[in-house]
């Protein structure tokens, strides 16, 4: 936008130096010639009155020494017809075709002492002409060869006068249309960044208050509205953290009494009823936690793009060996793969040790949450674990041969409460994907779902390589406990 705006503008200004260069060249230009013209008119005249009067006593003399001192002064040649007596000086043939054009036009009475206005880089001469005699004869003719050269070279000299003023001139309006674009677009660009980060984390900062007055006030309207919606977005965020606790109390209480309930019943469809209930009561406990689980996940991925954005107050994580914390996951879910009859792969480490900047407490629940699901929902598959160098990119990948996801299910998979058609009868409350994303999100990574070779899912967590100043610190062992 920036761009556009200051491109519109220094064609403006270029458009504007082009008028004005060009109307104080032509200006120039017309001054010139009409000072060249002037002068040599004069001069036609007065050679026209000497001509006369040695029309009238027949001595050319006069004439022709006035003749040779104008062309020795100017270096121009003159032709005069007295009569039937040609005179010429300066190197002026008469014969010249333009030369004879002009003596038969002033022999019919016809007189030309205009210029045509002069170029630059102009050449040649230019003929100016007029008759003499009484008034009901023509006694002769002056024709003037007249050099503009000089004047070429003061227009030129002008020209270039002008081309450096208007070099100078166009410099300061592109810097002053910089500027100009600058001072009004620098609102509108941090409007949209503030847009962005609102749009990503719920809140953002208060705008600066300057540019034009219809922008601040823009401004200060756009930090009113953000204020009010990120105190909506954490109240809302605090409430449904705050209920899915206060939950959790009456939740126990009910399965309190739904135990003593069991003590008192007798026959083995209300045993049967007991245990029906006893399960929803478990999955209402699994969805308060999940939803516990991912209140805090979007406040820490909050408290990530805040972080990121240079306006949290949290101390910077230092660089991380993912591949302890990966192993320390992988033990903790053997039981259960065992249970479910998986095999679990631990793919050698990355050498050197590939470094992320990840709180490891956050890693072992996206990576136990990942393995979880692979050994949930592929009974049977080989689970592999492992820590992948990329290009720019760190990946800590968990992926099985099982039935895996199509691509339309891998879109939807990291939505809340989704799950595939297939996996209905399977326990679970469809947050854990999205769990793993928003903190994910939180520490700089992201998360990619994608299709295992041959067959099954591949779940990455991508971490950009940390800067060199931050590695530079050393690294921070990783561990599940940490």
């Amino acid at each position: 936008m920036r761009l556009r705006v200051l491109g519109v503008l220094s064609v403006l200004c270029l458009v504007v130096v082009f008028l004005i260069s060009g109307t104080i060249l032509g200006s120039a230009s017309r001054e010139l010639t009409q000072e060249l013209q002037i002068n040599r008119a004069a001069s036609v005249n007065r050679l026209a009155q000497v001509a006369f009067d040695a029309a009238g006593d027949g001595d050319t003399a006069r004439l022709q020494q006035e003749m040779d001192t104008y062309s020795g002064l100017y270096g121009e040649g003159i032709v005069v017809r007295v009569q039937q007596q040609t005179l010429a000086s300066g190197g002026l043939a008469a014969d010249r075709p333009d030369v004879q054009n002009a003596l038969s036009l002033a022999r019919l009475n016809v007189s030309n002492t205009s210029l045509e206005q002069l170029e630059p880089l102009g050449s040649g001469s230019r003929v100016i002409f007029r008759p003499f005699g009484s008034a009901s004869q023509v006694l002769g003719a002056v024709v003037l060869d007249v050099h503009a050269d000089a004047a070429q070279q003061k227009l030129r000299e002008r020209w270039l006068g002008v081309g450096v003023a208007a070099l100078a001139l166009a410099a300061v309006l592109l810097v002053g249309a910089a500027r100009v674009t600058g001072w009004v677009l620098r609102p509108v660009l941090r409007l949209d960044s503030a847009v962005h980060e609102l749009e990503r984390t719920g809140r953002t900062g208060s705008l600066p208050e300057d540019g034009p007055p219809e922008l601040r006030q823009l401004s200060r309207s756009f930090t009113a509205m953000a204020n009010t919606v990120s105190a909506s977005m954490a109240a809302q965020r605090q409430l449904i953290a705050d209920a899915s606790h206060q939950l959790r109390n009456p939740v126990g209480a009910l399965r309190l009494r739904l135990d003593l309930l069991q003590l008192e019943l007798k026959t083995a469809r209300e045993h049967d009823a007991a245990e029906r209930a006893m399960t929803e009561l478990d999955r209402v406990e699994e969805i308060l936690d999940g939803v516990l689980k991912l209140a805090a996940a979007e406040h820490r991925a909050s408290e990530g793009y805040l972080r990121a954005a240079g306006t949290g107050d949290q101390a910077p994580v230092q660089p991380m060996d993912p591949f302890p914390v990966l192993q320390g996951e992988l033990e903790r879910a053997a039981p259960f793969a065992e249970q479910a009859g998986c095999r679990l792969v631990l793919a050698p480490p990355p050498q050197p040790p590939a470094l992320i900047v990840c709180h490891p407490s956050e890693l072992a629940q996206m990576t136990g949450e990942l393995l979880n699901n692979a050994i949930k929902y592929a009974p049977g598959a080989t689970v592999t674990a492992a820590v992948r160098q990329e290009a720019g990119a760190v990946a800590v990948e968990i992926s099985d041969d099982g039935p895996g996801l199509s691509a339309a299910e891998r879109a939807s998979a990291a939505t809340r409460f989704w799950r595939s058609p297939r996996h209905t009868s399977i326990p679970g409350t469809g947050l854990g994907m999205t769990i793993v994303g928003e903190l994910a999100a939180a520490n700089g990574g992201r998360l990619e779902l994608a299709e295992a070779a041959p067959h099954g899912l591949a779940a990455r967590i991508e971490f950009p390589v940390p800067p060199a100043g931050q590695l530079a610190l050393g690294p921070r062992v990783g561990g599940a406990g940490a």
